[in-house]
């Protein structure tokens, strides 16, 4: 399944087979699933805790088929559910007493270039990353989403349920943010 071919899937799923579910989810696995483990690291900030929310997102899809009711594409019902999921995490004790380690995820590909430029860029890369991951919640989930799942914004209201207005607002207030907090970082 491509990108393109999301829209192909807006109709009753009641009738699946459990066969016909399972392949449907091993495809949208295939599809989706690295961009929802990232999506989820943005919350959990930790890799297998990400992956675990993602396997409980598409367990739930696997059990919740049947409800879909074609108002939105799969890809942002399979978003809206794992974002749902990770607020549960944050919400829960657990996330809020555990220390949280500072493995950051390498959203940049290697490739080959002198050594020098690949540490000056590995430390740009994480100043941006911390930076990042010290945005509070709203305006983090809002910047990874529109920057990095290259959502739109009428895509990124639809999910988190808000505003378009509202999630322009926040795009902005997260990117002076990071401007302030990498100006300070070079001072």
């Amino acid at each position: 399944m491509n990108e393109n071919s999301q829209d192909d899937f807006r109709f009753d799923f009641s009738n699946y087979t459990t066969v016909q579910k399972t392949e449907l989810i091993e495809e949208l696995m295939e599809t989706y699933g690295e961009s929802l483990v990232r999506l989820a690291y943005t919350y959990a900030k930790d890799w297998g805790k990400a992956e675990d929310i993602v396997q409980e997102v598409f367990l739930a899809c696997f059990l919740k088929l049947h409800t879909f009711r074609g108002e939105a594409s799969l890809k942002n019902w399979l978003y809206r559910i794992a974002i749902n999921r990770c607020h549960d995490h944050v919400r829960s004790w657990s996330f809020r007493n555990i220390i949280l380690t500072n493995r950051m995820m390498q959203f940049i590909k290697h490739h080959t270039a002198s050594p020098e430029l690949t540490v000056v860029k590995n430390e740009e890369s994480i100043k941006l990353r911390t930076a990042i991951f010290q945005l509070p919640l709203k305006y983090r989930e809002t910047f990874i989403l529109y920057y990095h799942e290259d959502l739109s914004i009428r895509e990124i209201g639809s999910l988190l349920d808000t505003k378009e207005a509202t999630i322009k607002s926040r795009l902005h207030r997260a990117r002076r943010l990071l401007e302030l907090s990498l100006n300070k970082e070079r001072e």
